[in-house]
């Protein structure tokens, strides 16, 4: 499996719109065929920050997830909001070990 963890830092006066963003873009990622997981995870010390652990069968899974109409509407309606630039960080799942798709 392919999984991208992305760390993301939101301005505070825009946390409850991403939460909202982002929990649309995540239920759309979830009815992508190639997408097995997608988590939001919100810090509990800081709650201004976040991590995305998104879950997808093949690197071409994730690829396609990139050019979905929901991403590019999720990507460009929070650029702003955004105190830094998000960081996304690409693995290969070593455990547990793939199913086989």
């Amino acid at each position: 499996m392919y999984v991208v963890c992305v760390s993301v830092h939101v301005k505070e006066p825009h946390v409850a719109a991403f939460l909202e963003a982002i929990t649309a873009n995540a239920t759309a990622t979830r009815g992508e065929p190639g997408n097995v997981r997608f988590d939001v995870l919100q810090q509990e010390a800081d709650p201004t920050r976040f991590t995305l652990v998104e879950v997808y069968r093949t690197p071409g899974d994730f690829a396609a997830h990139q050019r979905t109409e929901h991403y590019f509407r999720f990507r460009d309606g929070v650029a702003e909001w955004m105190a830094e630039p998000r960081n996304g960080v690409r693995h290969f799942s070593v455990f547990p070990p793939d199913p086989g798709w």
